[in-house]
C-alpha cells in the first residue's frame, strides 16, 4: 500500500475526520489517480486510507479513517446501502432526490439523484471515478433503478484531471433510452432532461423552499410576483400551484426572467404539464441585472420576489466580487419589492458563509433604504446533507424577508 506522509502539524483536519488533504499538507508521498494510499502523520501515526488525486489541489479525499477497514467493492457497496437508508429519515415529498451527496455521505467526489427509476451520477474525483464500476453495480441493487445515466460534465472533473463524460451506463436499449422525464414534487409535476438540465437535470436541492413558496402565495394571495434566474420555472409553477389552491389566481401575475431561452420553453410548457394557464405568466428572455434596474425605471413593484441566481463564487477567493454582485442584485430586488412584500433570496456558493450572505443582503437593504424581517433562513433539502465532520456541504443558503410594513395581525406569516 503507498503511503502519503504529512507535514507536521497539517494532521489535525483528520483527525477531526474531514476528508481533504491538500497539496500544501503532504510531505512525501504519491499514488495512481485514484488510487487507495495510507495517510500518516509526520510521526507515522495511521490517519486515514484515502484516495489520491496527482492534478487536484485537494490531494487526497478519505475514504475512512480506520485503519482496520478495507477499500474494496464491499466497502463502496456497504457505503451505498448506508446513505440509501439514510434517506428514510428525511420524508422527502418527491419522486426526484439526492441518495448520494459526496462527502457528507462518505462517497467523496460521488453525486447521485433519482428521478423515479432512472439514476443520474457525477463522478466528480478520481477516487469515484477509479470505483465507478463497484459503485454503479451497487447503487442499482440497492435501489431496484433499471437505468443508470452519467453526467460526468461538471468542472469539477477537470480539476481532477479528468475528461468530461456523460452516457448511459445501465439499463435497457443503452444509447436509445429517452432522457425527457418527469418527476412528481410536492402537489405540482416537472420536466427535465437529464442529458441536458443543469447539475444531473434538475436543481432538487430548492424542493423544500419551492414548496414554502408555494405556502406563502396560498396564504398571502400574491397579486404580482417575479421569479429571477428561472431556469425552467420550478418556483413559478409553485407559486401558481399556491395561488390555485387558494382560489386566487384571477388577477396574478408572475413574471420569470432567466438568460436561457430553451430553459424558458420548458418553463412554458411546465404550466401545461400542471394545467395552469399561459394567461397569468410572463417569461423574458434576458439579463435579470438588466430587467431588474428597468423594471425599476417602469415603476413596476412586486408583491413577492424570488433571487435564485448562479453560483458567483465557487472558490473563497472569489468571495470579493461575488459580493458587490448579490448586493448589487439585492439592492436592485428591495427597491421593487411592495412593503409587505417577500423577497426569498439565495447563494449557492460554496464561497460565500451563511454569515457573510446575511451581511450582504443586510448591506443591500441599507442602500436601498429598506429595512425588513428576517422571517426564515432557508437551505437545501435535507437529501442534500451538511454533517457534522464536513459544514462545507452547506452551500445553499437562503433568507426570507419580510419587507417592513403594517403587516395585518389578521394575515400573519404563517410558521413552519
Amino acid at each position: 500500500m503507498k503511503t502519503l506522509r504529512l507535514r507536521a502539524g497539517k494532521e489535525r483536519s483528520l483527525l477531526r475526520r474531514h476528508p481533504w488533504i491538500f497539496e500544501s499538507a503532504i510531505a512525501k508521498g504519491g499514488a495512481d489517480a485514484g488510487e487507495t494510499v495510507r495517510v500518516e502523520s509526520a510521526e507515522g501515526r495511521f490517519l486515514a486510507w484515502a484516495a489520491y488525486s496527482p492534478h487536484s489541489k485537494i490531494r487526497a479525499r478519505a475514504w475512512s479513517f480506520d485503519e482496520a477497514e478495507r477499500i474494496d467493492a464491499g466497502f463502496m457497496a456497504a457505503r451505498v446501502r448506508a446513505s440509501v437508508a439514510a434517506r428514510a429519515w428525511f420524508a422527502i415529498e418527491s419522486d426526484g432526490q439526492r441518495l448520494v451527496h459526496g462527502e457528507a455521505d462518505g462517497l467523496p467526489g460521488l453525486i447521485v439523484d433519482r428521478y423515479g427509476d432512472t439514476l443520474v451520477a457525477q463522478f466528480l474525483s478520481a477516487g469515484a471515478e477509479r470505483w465507478k464500476a463497484p459503485l454503479v453495480a451497487a447503487l442499482l441493487e440497492a435501489t431496484g433503478a433499471t437505468r443508470f445515466y452519467e453526467r460526468s460534465d461538471a468542472s469539477g472533473r477537470e480539476r481532477e484531471g479528468l475528461q468530461p463524460t456523460t452516457g448511459w451506463l445501465a439499463g435497457e436499449g443503452i444509447g436509445q433510452g429517452s432522457t425527457e422525464l418527469q418527476i412528481r414534487e410536492h402537489d405540482w409535476r416537472l420536466s427535465l432532461d437529464i442529458a441536458s438540465g443543469h447539475k444531473t437535470g434538475f436543481y432538487l436541492d430548492q424542493r423544500d423552499s419551492r414548496r414554502r413558496f408555494a405556502q406563502l402565495a396560498q396564504e398571502r394571495r400574491f397579486r404580482r410576483l417575479l421569479n429571477c434566474y428561472c431556469y425552467t420555472g420550478g418556483f413559478t409553477v409553485a407559486a401558481l400551484c399556491g395561488l390555485r389552491a387558494a382560489g386566487a389566481l384571477e388577477g396574478a401575475s408572475v413574471t420569470s426572467i432567466d438568460s436561457s431561452l430553451p430553459a424558458l420553453e420548458r418553463a412554458r410548457s411546465q404550466l401545461e404539464l400542471n394545467g395552469l394557464s399561459s394567461a397569468v405568466a410572463e417569461f423574458l428572455d434576458a439579463d435579470v441585472n438588466a430587467s431588474l434596474r428597468r423594471l425599476a425605471q417602469e415603476g413596476r413593484t412586486f408583491d413577492a420576489i424570488v433571487l435564485d441566481p448562479p453560483k458567483f463564487a465557487p472558490t473563497v477567493a472569489h468571495a470579493e466580487r461575488a459580493a458587490r454582485a448579490y448586493k448589487d442584485i439585492n439592492r436592485l430586488a428591495f427597491k421593487l419589492l411592495e412593503p409587505g412584500g417577500v423577497l426569498l433570496t439565495f447563494s449557492c456558493s460554496g464561497g460565500i458563509g451563511a454569515d457573510l450572505f446575511h451581511k450582504i443582503v443586510a448591506s443591500a437593504g441599507i442602500d436601498a433604504g429598506v429595512d425588513g424581517y428576517i422571517a426564515e433562513r432557508l437551505g437545501a433539502a435535507p437529501d442534500h446533507p451538511m454533517t457534522i465532520e464536513f459544514p462545507e456541504g452547506e452551500y445553499l443558503k437562503g433568507l426570507m424577508v419580510v419587507r417592513k410594513a403594517d403587516l395585518r395581525p389578521t394575515e400573519p406569516l404563517t410558521p413552519r
